[in-house]
């Protein structure tokens, strides 16, 4: 068994396509290496920003030997025909050991087996690797030279070597339109060690030289060994002043991805630009330069932060530091001055450059959608205790004001943050601000939600407002498609009102939204709200299910026709969930099977419904009147804890009901030759059914 080593090298690969890169090299290989039956113990794959690894252990020497059966003519048939199958397959008889009879559909034939001998492994690997490179497709590539030949970044060199030596062969690199001539990258049993530090070149005889050799000349090919290190060194680093840090994992993945050997350094921020908010800061270093924020142990930002550098520095004054300094120091600059030219024009005097933005070009400007947010959010402020509706209106006014800063024009995932320190500045009170702040959240499933009551209103009108015109505008989200990211909109919304048990009707808010477009003269039709509130309960079930609770318990109470409210819904679930999953639950569930069993099959037998009047002179035995006299108790009582949502009281009326089904069951034969006896106790039956209904429907539960 015999070890392949391949080795692509080339200019620096942005880091978010190196791991669907490597994955995707990988996966091709393991797919073309079973198709051409090669077996292997071990297929690993690593991945630095110039360099994609893959290492095959196991494989044998050539293929192995494969029988191959191949049909001739009919037993009997011409000799011509015979003959011919017999100089097709080089065998001069058909008493050939090789050639055998076999009956394929009552008739006999003449198979041969041929012995088809393995290929080499290494001329298989020379194809393999044209075949794959050549196929791989990137999200962007380019060419370079005069070939056509495309990849994520120019090639430098390919190293392939299997048991020790080189695969022949190399990668045709092609023409441009016929210009110039063919060019091939031939494979190498060489590669070299880090760009900068060591780029004197070597030939590995095996990985485990490879590795160790790279490792000497500043490479470290284990993506989550670079990671531990940034991790390790920037926590010690933080430590060593008293600090902490908040490793964050998306820029730890990505630093891993820019360098090859990590250097962990810290350096400094100037004075004056801490009066800046905090969250301008963090984003100028995590979002443009990839650095680590770092706070005291109070909190507060501190005046420093951490970097990743791909080379070590040998100067005494660290250069690296300095030059990493100079570029955050030009970006904060930048900041300051958006800072301070934002701050002197009003918030009210920028909201009138947002009929210069448009929303949509189906459903106006961003000015626009601002009116409409000023009559829906204090329309749902009724139903949300604590709003302050002068504020809201003003912060509704207020709130998109921002997408015209310098500001949020350089960085714009601070839109809102931004707004909320200008109001600040600007003298506006303490609630217009915090709805301002937050009445894009939550961003993400892991974002909080807003708590507070007039960050709520407007959180909820935005998404709201969003859902209802891209749906008008005929901009759904198909299949993973969702450029408007209306799927995050519906789940803010979900999260929004059960996190802070909002008890506001999703058909009301939608049928507001709907109203507001309408006076505005866009057409929004009848159909819309049906639609939008139906995507937002799909968004509602699939959290739900997230949350823990089973598919058919949520399936169940969703066919309760009262499903706007989500409060209310949920605290159905909620109460459903445990009653099926105690004893009880269980047994009332069987007893409900058994009983709509029963009434189904007879309605299908009958084509008729037994879900009418029960007539009480037509019971005569005790079980049965006992249960008619259940269900008029049980349902007076169902009904006044469902209005009073009181969902665990009904779950155990339900539960006395199922002893009165079960006992009926016991005393009672339903199936008797008395038709109006039997249709009766049908009724009886489909009685229970349409009472447990209303709490539940049970139908749809899995046994």
């Amino acid at each position: 068994m015999s070890e392949f080593l391949l080795e692509i090298l080339s200019e620096e690969m942005p880091a978010r396509m190196q791991d669907k890169g490597i994955s995707g090299l990988a996966d091709a290989f393991r797919l073309k290496l079973r198709e051409h039956r090669m077996e292997f113990k071990l297929l690993k794959s690593y991945s630095t920003p110039q360099r994609l690894i893959l290492l095959v252990d196991g494989l044998p020497k050539e293929q192995k030997e494969i029988i191959e059966e191949r049909k001739g003519p009919k037993v009997g048939a011409n000799p011509k025909a015979v003959g011919g199958f017999l100089e097709s397959v080089g065998y001069d008889s058909v008493d050939h050991p090789d050639i055998e009879i076999k009956k394929i559909k009552n008739n006999e034939f003449y198979v041969a087996r041929l012995r088809v001998g393995g290929r080499k492994t290494r001329d298989i690997l020379s194809q393999l690797v044209k075949e794959i490179l050549s196929e791989m497709r990137w999200p962007k590539s380019m060419r370079w030279g005069a070939g056509s030949f495309r990849w994520v970044r120019p090639i430098e060199s390919i190293l392939c070597i299997f048991d020790g030596k080189v695969v022949n062969g190399g990668i045709d690199l092609g023409v441009v339109r016929g210009k110039g001539s063919g060019e091939t990258l031939c494979f190498g049993s060489e590669t070299r060690g880090h760009k900068f530090l060591a780029c004197d070149t070597f030939a590995p005889a095996n990985f485990d030289e490879y590795k160790d050799q790279l490792k000497s000349t500043y490479v470290q090919i284990d993506r989550e060994a670079r990671k531990r290190t940034i991790e390790e060194n920037a926590l010690a680093l933080a430590t060593a002043k008293g600090l902490s840090t908040n490793l964050d994992g998306d820029i730890v993945n990505e630093n891993a991805g820019l360098v090859e050997w990590p250097v962990v350094f810290m350096g400094a921020i100037e004075q004056e630009f801490l009066t800046l908010p905090d969250e301008v800061l963090i984003t100028s270093m995590k979002s443009h330069q990839k650095y680590f924020p770092l706070h005291t142990k109070e909190g507060a930002l501190a005046p420093w932060f951490i970097m990743v550098s791909n080379i070590e520095s040998l100067s005494k004054t660290n250069g690296i530091v300095d030059g990493n300094e100079r570029v955050l120091r030009a970006r904060l600059h930048d900041a300051k001055f958006f800072w301070e030219t934002d701050k002197a024009i009003s918030l009210s005097d920028h909201g009138k450059g947002l009929s210069h933005i448009t929303f949509h070009t189906k459903l106006g400007s961003v000015a626009d959608k601002v009116v409409r947010l000023s009559v829906l959010a204090p329309k749902i402020g009724r139903f949300v205790p604590g709003t302050d509706s002068e504020s809201l209106q003003r912060a509704a006014a207020l709130c998109k004001a921002d997408l015209v800063t310098e500001m949020v024009g350089e960085f714009a995932e601070l839109q809102g943050v931004m707004g909320k320190y200008y109001a600040l500045a600007q003298g506006e009170p303490g609630p217009v601000a915090e709805a301002i702040g937050g009445h894009y959240a939550p961003l993400g499933p892991t974002m909080s939600c807003p708590t507070e009551p007039n960050c709520i209103c407007l959180a909820l009108a935005d998404k709201i407002d969003t859902l209802v015109g891209m749906f008008t505008a005929g901009e759904r989200p198909t299949g993973s498609k969702d450029p408007f990211a209306l799927r995050r909109a519906a789940l803010g919304i979900v999260r929004i009102i059960l996190e802070n048990k909002v008890r506001v009707s999703l058909s009301a808010m939608i049928a507001w939204s709907r109203e507001t477009y309408i006076g505005q003269d866009i057409a929004c039709g009848d159909k819309i709200g049906e639609v939008v509130l139906l995507f937002i309960l799909d968004r509602l079930k699939v959290y739900l299910r997230e949350m823990g609770f089973r598919h058919d318990i949520v399936e169940a109470a969703f066919s309760v026709p009262d499903n706007a409210d989500l409060v209310r819904l949920q605290l159905r679930i909620e109460a459903l969930h445990d009653f099926l999953s105690s004893a009880d639950g269980l047994q009332m569930l069987g007893v409900y099977s058994r009983a709509m069993s029963i009434v189904q099959i007879e309605e299908r037998r009958k084509k008729v419904s037994f879900r009418g009047k029960v007539v009480p002179e037509l019971l005569s035995e005790p079980a049965e009147k006992t249960l008619l006299d259940r269900l008029e108790s049980m349902d007076v009582q169902i009904q006044k804890a469902l209005v009073d949502e009181d969902f665990v009281g009904a779950m155990k009326s339900v539960v006395q009901l199922g002893a009165a089904v079960a006992n009926f069951f016991e005393q009672v034969k339903v199936n008797v030759e008395n038709d109006e006896i039997r249709v009766n106790r049908l009724c009886l039956l489909g009685r229970v059914g349409a009472l447990l209904g209303s709490v539940a429907d049970f139908s749809v539960i899995e046994g």
